[in-house]
């Protein structure tokens, strides 16, 4: 009689793989809502002419755009998911082109006012 087929991936293989898929924030997707929604609304409003990566901030949370790491970033730092100095390592990293100093500011401010 042959032998049982052994699994490939085991219970403990899954907690890794799951720790992998989770990324370093400890989560990939960004929090929804009336809260975050406003939140964005007041980084449009406050800093949207101010640019990260070479593209103004209006630009980048656009729902068209293709690019959404600025967007998911942002609500996260608004939802206190991450800190501003976690957010600013984000996006420099993310968007290394371009001074993103004063757009960063602006928006780590925005979280700072309450």
């Amino acid at each position: 009689m042959p032998r049982a087929l052994t699994p490939i991936i085991r219970p403990g293989g899954l907690l890794i793989l799951g720790a992998i898929l989770g990324g370093c924030g400890g989560t990939l997707v960004a929090p929804e809502g009336p809260a975050s929604n406003a939140f964005l609304d007041k980084v449009d409003d406050r800093c949207g002419k101010l640019s990260v990566g070479g593209q103004p901030i209006n630009y980048l949370l656009d729902v068209n755009s293709n690019v959404t790491t600025f967007l998911d970033e942002t609500a996260k730092l608004g939802a206190g998911m991450i800190d501003g100095q976690t957010y600013a390592n984000d996006l420099n990293s993310f968007y290394p082109t371009g001074n993103n100093q004063a757009a960063i500011r602006c928006v780590v401010g925005l979280v700072d006012e309450g």
